[in-house]
């Protein structure tokens, strides 16, 4: 290589472009990454974890995205230098200002996932959700909000048995973690209106004093056994059943009945059964909640409780759709950074919703490309017109489909060399360019 080369070679460039819409989105972390090669590794995770291949492992993102060796994406996540806790805090202010003091419902859980061996970080034989029994794997505490029945990741924090800790870890409960995220969210400035959550969280008293700090409300699970201390000469009695009809997010509806069991006299905390059938109580339709809301809570108390479907929903999607899982690293600090690059590509999914670009009210959410206005990109026959978060990822992925086939389709270009072929994607990706859905910058 001549001189010439080489000093070319050293020269600050330019990121290789993607879709232009994941280009605006990620060029708003652009300066969290030193190296140019560091950024475009970003860019091209987030191209192929909203891809459509059903397994998000970092060859299968490499082959996807036309790099030949998935040495590169690995190197960003292991060795690269750049800050997740930095990452973070600029996607949750990206949120934080697209919502603008709006009020969300905070949804926690936790979630386990099975791995084997006993070298990963963190993974012992626990209760994991996802398969429902005790097995070898890692567990993690997430809270994720709700808004216009939108999902968004917010924070995950690993849970760490206590045979694995390391020398600088401190042991902390489910609850100790749960309540630290409660406080963080608060505290950096999101407006929580409601907080949602299971029985392991419901039966907690120190959950329910943290909530209580900053006076949240909350609807939370509780066991069919849960006591409650009443003074001598108090008992426990049950209303009525009352029907309503259950509103689930896409408009449509199912008979639910609920009442309300009292526990000695009324008190500000009420407690409440909600059941598709009054006479069995089916174990899996049938919820027991507590719940620190006023008012008229028949009418709306099932519908606000039904949200918490929303978490497993959201995590389903992380899951299933995005590649939680798919990571094959073994040190935590690696498997925290894919988790967060999980959470970026799942909030520039969220931000393009209908309900968060209708936030925007200068944003006019267009599917026509600016360049060819008599070309409605709506009219593609998979395109989907419903306002759900898999449906702005089923449209997303038809946007960045064109670009994503070219480099699959480019090698046999240099063996077939067909310059109308090359003309009609450099058009069709042209195109796709100009669809630029807009969000607040963070």
């Amino acid at each position: 290589m001549d001189v010439e080369l080489q000093i070319l070679k050293h020269l600050a460039r330019d990121a290789h472009p993607t879709v232009a819409l994941v280009d605006e989105y990620c060029a708003e972390y652009k300066d969290l990454f030193k190296e140019v090669r560091n950024y475009e590794c970003f860019k091209y995770l987030h191209m192929g974890i909203i891809s459509t291949i059903k397994r998000k492992s970092l060859p299968e993102i490499a082959k996807v995205v036309s790099i030949n060796s998935a040495q590169s994406l690995h190197h960003f996540l292991a060795n690269s230098d750049w800050s997740v806790n930095k990452l973070k805090e600029r996607r949750l202010n990206k949120l934080k200002k697209q919502l603008d003091g709006r009020a969300i419902t905070l949804v926690i859980d936790e979630t386990g996932d099975r791995k084997k061996g006993k070298k990963t970080d963190y993974v012992a034989r626990q209760y994991l959700g996802s398969v429902g029994k005790v097995d070898n794997g890692i567990v993690s505490v997430n809270a994720y909000g709700v808004y216009a029945n939108i999902t968004f990741p917010l924070l995950v924090k690993v849970f760490k048995p206590k045979g694995t800790l390391k020398k600088s870890d401190k042991y902390k409960t489910k609850i100790e973690l749960a309540s630290e995220i409660i406080t963080e969210l608060v505290e950096s400035g999101f407006n929580i209106e409601l907080v949602l959550a299971d029985s392991l969280y419901g039966e907690s008293s120190q959950f329910i004093r943290k909530i209580a700090e900053y006076n949240l409300g909350y609807v939370v699970s509780i066991r069919n056994n849960h006591g409650v201390w009443l003074p001598a000469g108090q008992s426990v009695r049950a209303n009525k059943w009352c029907k309503f009809e259950r509103t689930f997010s896409n408009q449509k509806s199912e008979t639910r009945y609920i009442r309300e069991i009292i526990y000695g006299k009324k008190r500000a905390t009420t407690y409440w059964e909600i059941t598709t059938d009054p006479e069995t109580m089916p174990e899996n339709s049938t919820s027991f909640v507590m719940t620190n809301l006023q008012g008229n809570l028949k009418k709306i108390l099932g519908d606000l409780y039904g949200l918490r479907t929303w978490v497993e929903y959201g995590f389903r999607q992380c899951k299933q759709e995005l590649g939680w899982t798919d990571y094959r690293f073994t040190d935590f600090q690696h498997i925290e950074r894919w988790w967060e690059i999980i959470f970026c590509v799942y909030t520039m999914i969220s931000l393009n919703s209908p309900a968060f670009l209708g936030l925007n009210q200068s944003c006019q959410f267009e599917t026509k490309t600016q360049e060819n206005k008599d070309v409605d990109v709506s009219n593609h026959p998979q395109w989907n017109h419903e306002s759900g978060w898999k449906n702005t990822l089923n449209n997303l992925r038809l946007i960045t489909q064109p670009l994503l086939l070219f480099w699959l389709i480019y090698p046999w270009l240099s063996i077939f060399p067909n310059s109308h072929l090359l003309l009609g994607f450099n058009h069709l990706i042209a195109a796709m360019n100009q669809f630029k859905p807009s969000y607040a910058s963070g």
